[in-house]
């Protein structure tokens, strides 16, 4: 059974920054493309930003340069540190497996709440 834990959200005021954390169970982290993902009220979910297995990383524009995705293959976790962040990015963050082992797959978190305070 997969698992994916997100944590680390919380308020912060604008300019702050927050490292989300995503604790893998019933996956491995190293083998598979893992992103984090945010929906804000009234507004379609979004990828923030994503990591493949070989570890290639790609990022929204509106988050390059101030976010970061990260694993540690040891822990089974993935990371997002977010700095300088903005009160647009205010939004519950997702964690999402979207292949393991060359298998297409589609599991989420349980979500973590970011509020960003102006």
């Amino acid at each position: 059974q997969v698992q994916l834990v997100e944590s680390g959200g919380g308020l912060v005021q604008a300019g702050g920054s927050l490292r989300l954390s995503c604790a893998a169970s019933g996956v491995t982290v190293s083998i598979s493309a893992m992103g984090w993902y945010r929906q804000a009220p009234g507004k379609q979910r979004e990828s923030v930003a994503v990591i493949s297995s070989g570890g290639g990383r790609n990022y929204a524009g509106s988050v390059k340069g101030r976010f970061t995705i990260s694993r540690d293959n040891a822990k089974n976790t993935v990371y997002l540190q977010m700095n300088s962040l903005k009160p647009e990015d205010t939004a519950v963050y997702y964690c999402n497996v979207g292949w393991t082992g060359g298998r297409r797959r589609d599991y989420w978190g349980q979500g973590t709440q970011v509020t960003v305070s102006s």
